[in-house]
């Protein structure tokens, strides 16, 4: 494939021709290491920078007593539902799977 040039897409990636092998790797880099030297000095904030409190905020109201055993039951009722359901759809996959292998048995 050519591109707009009139190039290959390629002749960048191409080894050189003749069979001549790439320069030797560029030396040391000529730049001295930067140190880090720590983050800048900061000053302290003036007095007074916090704004001003102006409402206190009310206390948190109680919450509501709980029923722990109405919770239970409902938990007990909740398993009990998810347990039917579940033994359902075992039932059902049991019998499609039955529905299949007879159907490759005979």
């Amino acid at each position: 494939m050519t591109s707009a040039h009139g190039r290959d897409d390629d002749t960048a990636w191409r080894r050189p021709a003749g069979g001549t092998e790439p320069g030797p790797p560029p030396g040391p880099d000529p730049r001295p290491p930067v140190v880090y030297t720590g983050p800048p000095p900061t000053a302290p904030p003036p007095p007074g920078w916090r704004p001003p409190v102006v409402v206190t905020p009310a206390a948190p109201r109680t919450l509501p007593a709980q029923d722990t055993a109405r919770i239970d039951a409902e938990e007990q009722s909740a398993r009990t539902l998810t347990y039917g359901v579940g033994m359902v759809a075992g039932a059902v996959l049991v019998v499609l799977l039955l529905i299949l292998c007879g159907r490759f048995l005979f």
